[in-house]
């Protein structure tokens, strides 16, 4: 039986859960729920805190996981990351005082306050820069006002709250975060774990596109299937109306409305766009 850790809070927990149920697993009843077995799937969850997982399955005594590309490099743990999953990004920047530090190069030897030290020490020795790397387990942006540190590594969506501390992003981001699939290093693949990675690449298609349909006359087809030529080629049948054939076809679920307006206005018509709940490619 496969065996998989899951966030059991915070921001990765509830999009997880929700793909791994688009994906045709059982998930657990309530948030009391520490495991959960899929038996029709093979298939044991294990509701873990989004820091230990990259452990567990570093260790090998979990087979897969999912948790932050943040969380994973942290952990130093021997796992490694398979599939993006497409929900909880987040970027890494570093900040601070405006005019003190404006490049990378400068973070030697200096003092940088951060919640995650195994992503800043990658980034630092990657760049050849030796720097005193302090661990904070939160609130890490009044570690320069505090005197604990000159140089802060943290999350940073709109950079308001830096701001509120009278600190400033600078330089390029040290990660682009996001959820992702786990294993341990060196694991040989099986069955499983391939058609868990199937189930889930179904569902990111099935997110990011819509099936489009549409009635198109014969002498306009060319022109139509420019603008949905679909993942292969569109569907084409005849309809019972003469010089008319109905058309299928896969399109981007953020170009639909576009795609839309062009096709009606080569002369398409009955034009419908509908979800897609499940795919495999």
């Amino acid at each position: 039986m496969l065996r998989i850790a899951i966030p059991n809070k915070g921001s990765l927990s509830a999009p997880a859960i929700e793909m791994l149920r688009e994906a045709g697993y059982r998930q657990r009843r309530t948030e009391k729920d520490l495991t959960c077995t899929d038996e029709a799937n093979s298939v044991q969850f294990f509701y873990l805190r989004p820091r230990d997982i990259a452990t567990y399955v570093g260790s090998g005594d979990l087979d897969l996981g999912i948790t932050g590309r943040d969380l994973l490099i942290d952990s130093g743990a021997p796992a490694e990351e398979i599939l993006e999953l497409g929900f909880g990004g987040s970027v890494f920047r570093y900040a601070a005082r405006p005019g003190t530090v404006t490049e990378l190069a400068e973070l030697a030897d200096r003092r940088i306050a951060t919640s995650y030290p195994g992503v800043v020490h990658r980034q630092l020795a990657e760049a050849g820069v030796s720097a005193h790397v302090i661990r904070l387990d939160g609130a890490v942006e009044n570690a320069v006002a505090l005197g604990v540190a000159d140089v802060v590594a943290d999350v940073v969506s709109t950079g308001a709250t830096l701001r509120q501390a009278g600190l400033e992003p600078f330089g390029a981001p040290l990660l682009r975060s996001e959820a992702v699939l786990v294993r341990r290093s060196g694991m040989t693949g099986n069955g499983a774990v391939a058609q868990l990675t199937r189930r889930l690449s179904g569902v990111l298609v099935a997110r990011r596109y819509v099936m489009l349909a549409y009635d198109v006359r014969v002498e306009h087809l060319d022109r139509a299937s420019e603008l949905t030529p679909g993942i292969e080629a569109p569907t084409v049948s005849p309809l019972h109306r003469e010089g008319w054939v109905a058309v299928q076809a896969m399109i981007a679920r953020d170009d639909a409305q576009r795609v839309m307006d062009e096709l009606y206005e080569v002369g398409a018509r009955a034009i419908l766009a509908t979800d897609i709940s499940a795919c495999r490619l």
